[in-house]
């Protein structure tokens, strides 16, 4: 895909060259690879070589960051051309391949209001890269590794203008690392891919029901009791915060209160709702185990460690979690409902505020700002805390007409193995919004999650990349940037680059598809057929593995779910070529009717060789049976439906009922997954029983029809 890209870049641009600058501009603006996509870009006639004697020179100021970024840069460039370059810097600014202005450090702390912003100039003769401080060269880099082009005469940057600067301030990812142990390694790459498409904040979910994560000095119990062992040293933690902020990347802590505390109160009972004893939990779910905001030896701990961690984490925030409390502990207390009475605080909501507020006063102490999910907001708390809703964009926009910063996380929770393109085309502000333009200052953007309940270090990065660049885009480039079938054409080039950057996503996927042959593994066939099936099957959306899979903590996470990715590829380019097929102006081609029944064909031995052979050989595959006779019955119908329609014979209604109830059989959920071709399928068995219809409309009602006809039931 990456070569193929290559080539068409090349070709674009050759032709666009013989065209006037009009034409140019639009045919190669269409066709780069970029993401995010800058503010302004412009390509212009030429190219820029990029050969052995590439050299860089500074111009301005220079400091340790700006020359590390350099170095990686160029170690990049080397990898992916296979030349080798001159170590070190040029002091030649006239020859220099890439010069770059730069007219400040910047802020030694990474912070919220961090200009970012770059200009990039490419010639025939040299690149200009002028920023106002140091990270406007990390962004602008970065770009610089994705304009890398090639064709026949070797290796290239085409000639371009950018002027580019982030639609937001705060473009994060939450990686949650207590539900299941992520080390430093899994960071380390991360910080890299997300660096490599301009996100600036790495939010760390560190204390949780199931570990308490981070290393306390002052009160070693919470991480020794609370953690199995597995947790971040002070010093493994500020090696982390400093390859972060090397990256332009700034990390922000996340600890847990009230709620989800169960691994606070493992070595401090005392400090909980109820008596306990508590446990680390090992299984996933909201429970009930609670702070006592009516004891202050609560708030003297959280001073203590609070302080503790200011002085470890260097950014602005604090992230106190604050959601999912149900307060049935604090009901079933009569010392705590009997304070709330005294106090006036009304109800639960009004105790979780006091709470707040009593844990705001020890951050403004140590000179953090308050950052929570959607329950922190009241109105008794200042407006200088940021909100973090998980409750969606009503909710978001709310809180900013009531003047409070708010970030959104609503629509980008990735665990949860939703396709890219809603992800997307999902928005911090959407175009329909009742917020003025100095409420909408105070959306500063927003965060994907990537919670842990079903994640291993091998499987993690496949459930982050390459969507979370999809991601990234919408909260850097303009509003207007949101065309669905070019993001994903590019991120399929940007995919193959952070694989390159060390990202597993890809790599894993190999080693997944082994461990499910078992004994066959040394069989490439058999590892192709399982590959053939994999990657027409995704994981089930939402919450529903949990209602499928009865897992805890120690539960491997190596079966079928575990090597099914989201957003299957394969599974969108066939619904691609059935729409093509049907609602073209060539539709129902009998040569490609041919194409259409071999492919068919193919997927029934699939699904045969799985059901026969391979299962029999390989336990581990034994809960793909019914998934695997599934695909062999579709297939069977998929052909017939093109049969019927390549030939202008129409099915009767009964064999249209017959099948779509086959295929709603099929659509439903086994061992965790689902078959994620069955749609376009339905699409077919509609059109071949009302293709009488086709012959009286117009083809854009002929598609509008059997779509509506074909749409799954809301359920």
């Amino acid at each position: 895909m990456f070569n193929q890209n290559f080539i068409l870049i090349s070709l674009l641009v050759l032709f666009s060259f013989r065209g006037n600058a009009q034409n140019l501009q639009q045919v190669t603006s269409l066709s780069h690879n970029l993401m995010p996509v800058p503010s302004t870009l412009r390509f212009t006639a030429g190219r820029l070589s990029i050969a052995p004697s590439f050299t860089v020179a500074i111009k301005g100021h220079s400091d340790a960051r700006l020359q590390a970024a350099i170095d990686r840069a160029m170690r990049r460039l080397e990898a992916r051309t296979g030349l080798t370059f001159a170590r070190g810097l040029s002091n030649d600014t006239a020859s220099a391949t890439l010069v770059i202005q730069c007219q400040g450090p910047g802020k030694s702390i990474p912070s919220v209001d961090e200009d970012e912003t770059y200009s990039l100039e490419v010639s025939n003769s040299q690149a200009v890269l002028i920023v106002p401080t140091v990270i406007g060269v990390l962004r602008g880099l970065e770009t610089f590794l994705q304009l890398l082009n090639g064709d026949k005469d070797g290796f290239f940057i085409p000639a371009v203008s950018i002027q580019d600067k982030p639609r937001f301030p705060w473009r994060g990812l939450m990686i949650d690392v207590s539900r299941h142990w992520q080390p430093m390694e899994v960071l380390k790459r991360n910080l890299d891919a997300m660096a490599a498409v301009k996100l600036n904040v790495l939010h760390l979910h560190l204390t949780e029901d199931q570990g308490f994560r981070i290393e306390s000095k002052k009160y070693p119990e919470l991480h020794q009791m609370g953690s199995d062992g597995q947790y971040f040293t002070q010093d493994q933690m500020r090696e982390i915060i400093e390859y972060a902020r090397m990256r332009g990347i700034r990390v922000v802590p996340e600890f847990d209160m009230p709620g989800h505390a169960t691994s606070w109160l493992v070595s401090h009972p005392e400090l909980g709702s109820q008596p306990g004893p508590y446990q680390i939990e090992r299984r996933w779910g909201i429970f009930d185990p609670v702070l006592d905001p009516t004891n202050e030896a609560v708030y003297k701990l959280l001073d203590g460690f609070l302080g503790e961690m200011a002085a470890l984490f260097p950014d602005a925030y604090i992230h106190i979690g604050g959601d999912e409390n149900e307060g049935k502990h604090w009901n079933a207390n009569p010392k705590i409902q009997a304070f709330i009475q005294a106090k006036g605080l009304k109800d639960n909501h009004g105790l979780q505020a006091y709470f707040n507020r009593r844990v705001l006063e020890i951050l403004k102490k140590n000179g953090k700002k308050m950052i929570g999910w959607d329950e922190i907001l009241h109105p008794d708390l200042p407006k200088d805390i940021v909100v973090q809703s998980w409750r969606g964009q009503q909710s978001l926009a709310e809180g900013a007409k009531k003047g409070y910063a708010g970030i959104l996380s609503n629509g980008y929770y990735i665990d949860l193995i939703q396709p890219g393109w809603q992800h997307y085309l999902n928005d911090p502000i959407p175009e329909n919004t009742t917020l003025t333009a100095e409420e909408q200052k105070l959306i500063l953007g927003g965060e994907a999650t990537m919670w842990s309940e079903w994640v291993s270090p091998d499987t993690i990065d496949s459930r982050i990349w390459p969507r979370t660049a999809a991601i990234a885009e919408r909260f850097w480039s303009p509003r207007d940037v949101k065309d669905v079938d070019d993001m994903y054409r590019r991120l399929a080039a940007i995919s193959v680059q952070l694989d390159g950057y060390g990202m597993l996503h890809e790599k894993t996927y190999g080693a997944m598809l082994r461990r499910l042959a078992g004994p066959l593994v040394s069989d490439e066939n058999t590892v192709g057929t399982i590959k053939k099936f994999v990657d027409i099957i995704e994981p089930v959306k939402g919450y529903k593995r949990g209602t499928m899979q009865n897992a805890t903590q120690f539960t491997p996470l190596t079966r079928l779910a575990d090597a099914a990715r989201p957003d299957s590829a394969r599974a969108r380019d066939f619904a691609k070529t059935i729409d093509a097929w049907l609602y073209s102006q060539d539709a129902f081609n009998k040569s490609r009717a041919v194409d259409l029944k071999n492919h068919f064909t193919d997927w029934q031995r699939t699904g045969g060789l799985i059901e026969g052979e391979i299962i029999k050989s390989s336990p581990l595959l034994t809960e793909a049976l019914p998934l695997a006779r599934d695909l062999y019955e579709i297939s069977d119908i998929g052909r017939d439906a093109v049969e019927y329609l390549s030939s202008g014979v129409v099915a009767t209604d009964e064999w249209k009922r017959t099948n779509l109830a086959l295929l709603e059989k099929a659509a439903q959920p086994k061992a965790a997954v689902e078959l994620v071709v069955i749609q376009p399928i339905r699409e077919l068995v509609i059109a071949a029983a009302e293709q009488e219809k086709r012959k009286s409309m117009t083809a854009t009602e002929w598609k509008k029809t059997i779509k509506e006809m074909a749409a799954p039931k809301k359920q």
